[in-house]
């Protein structure tokens, strides 16, 4: 892509899909604590028919040393709308990114995805410690 033709953000989308996510230092790491971050505006292309594909992506996580910025995040979101990338590979790929990032003791992430053929998806992928997390309610999308 050219650098006249980015239009507003792209840029700070692609460099959060190639740099690591900024974190900053945990400020009450003597307690264990449950982060829940809900992303409504998760969009990729189906790597079969190419058509959009929209979800919810949920982080949840106990955090030790750091926490995520929540502008990189979003960013990093933000980057999979032009992938071809199946709902598993694009959660496993995003809790990869996050644990290696964040470094969590305990992580979640859940993507929830909007019907297609009248068929839900909703994907879970934990990685760290075993933690309790609470039950997740699907969305009605």
């Amino acid at each position: 892509m050219s650098k006249t033709l980015l239009q507003y953000g792209d840029e700070a989308i692609l460099e959060a899909a190639s740099q690591p996510l900024e974190v900053w230092p945990n400020q009450s790491r003597e307690h264990d604590y449950l982060i829940h971050i809900e992303h409504p505006e998760f969009t990729a292309l189906c790597p079969r028919s190419g058509y959009p594909d929209f979800g919810i992506i949920v982080l949840e996580y106990y955090p030790d040393e750091w926490v995520v910025e929540l502008k990189a995040f979003k960013l990093y979101i933000n980057s999979f709308r032009q992938d071809r990338i199946s709902h598993e590979a694009a959660i496993n790929k995003i809790a990869d990114r996050l644990f290696a990032d964040v470094r969590p003791k305990a992580m979640r992430v859940i993507g929830d995805f909007m019907r297609r053929g009248n068929v839900k998806t909703v994907i879970t992928v934990g990685r760290g410690q075993l933690m309790n997390f609470p039950e997740y309610q699907a969305k009605i999308l």
